[in-house]
């Protein structure tokens, strides 16, 4: 028996078939627009929504069968990411204006990741990476865990060490799990996130930190699913998927998550059909990703034989 019973892979799959379906005919709206490279553009429409649909299609090629329908539809929205970029042309002009800005290097890395590399970006990113600037840069402990992983998957050397930022972080720090709210909640399956390189490194977490989430996952995801928080589900989901050994009591939620998956394939942020919402596009598109990312590191643990046999 595999951590996720060979009879619910089914269910999981559609979930994720679904979610890129609508991915697809909403590509458009992942498009970056004329501002992209203006000072006062707003990055958290633009460049942000991009390198989400570039990071959960880059973890997708990664641990679907190359064969499968999955691999497939992330193959070609990754392409379409890559063109949206210039082939990575932009990056390089992005570095240009904002070269101390770092969410530039965190979307290419998705990119990178996925063997989508333009050379000169990485090259005078190497440069500014060296200064005291780059490496004096004020973060959160979580977002440096990511730019760490980001010079990592770029080919930059890694300004600092990971477990000083870890130790700074929430889960890090193991606390009481009845402290648990929506904020740390997003912070805690960013560091599993960036500690396995979204879950695709299995010996990312430290021994401590398995044990901990194996006991205080489930709750948690529980608590999400009962308040119909389906974003956090979802990326608490991708969490489990994510750990080498996935809590059994924690993919119990599938069931739940796969009720609230909209007809079109969408996923709401929260809520259901009774919000106001629909499948809008700024209401759902990170919720539908995130179904996405969890179903296809929830797959990974159920062998590609019997995923063939499903079919």
């Amino acid at each position: 028996m595999t951590a996720v019973d060979v009879r619910e892979s089914r269910r999981v799959e559609e979930v994720a078939r679904a979610a890129l379906a609508w991915v697809r005919a909403h590509r458009e709206e992942f498009a970056l627009g004329e501002d992209a490279l203006a000072v006062d553009g707003r990055v958290n429409a633009s460049w942000k929504p991009l390198g989400e649909l570039a990071q959960v299609c880059a973890t997708v090629t990664r641990t679907a069968p190359p064969s499968g329908p999955l691999h497939a539809s992330a193959r070609d929205l990754l392409s379409f990411a890559w063109e949206q970029t210039g082939h990575g042309e932009l990056f390089l002009r992005l570095q240009r204006l904002e070269p101390f800005a770092t969410y530039p290097l965190e979307v290419y890395a998705a990119l990178a990741s996925a063997g989508l590399r333009y050379e000169p970006y990485e090259a005078a990113t190497a440069v500014v990476a060296r200064t005291r600037g780059w490496q004096c840069t004020e973060q959160e402990p979580t977002r440096r865990l990511g730019v760490l992983n980001a010079e990592s998957r770029s080919g930059i050397r890694e300004h600092g060490m990971w477990s000083p930022a870890l130790d700074r972080t929430w889960l890090g720090g193991l606390p009481e799990p009845w402290t648990f709210e929506r904020a740390t909640g997003y912070a805690v399956t960013h560091v599993v996130f960036h500690l396995t390189d979204w879950g695709r490194a299995d010996g990312g977490l430290p021994p401590d930190l398995e044990s901990y989430l194996t006991d205080w996952l489930p709750a948690w995801l529980d608590t999400c699913v009962e308040a119909r928080m389906w974003d956090l589900s979802c990326e608490l989901l991708a969490v489990a998927g994510s750990m080498p050994h996935p809590p059994a009591a924690a993919l119990e939620a599938w069931p739940r998550v796969a009720a609230a998956q909209l007809p079109t394939g969408a996923v709401p942020e929260q809520g259901g059909e009774d919000r106001g919402d629909g499948d809008d596009f700024a209401h759902c598109y990170h919720s539908t990703l995130m179904a996405a990312f969890a179903a296809a590191s929830t797959l990974r643990h159920t062998g590609r034989d019997q995923l063939e046999v499903l079919r």
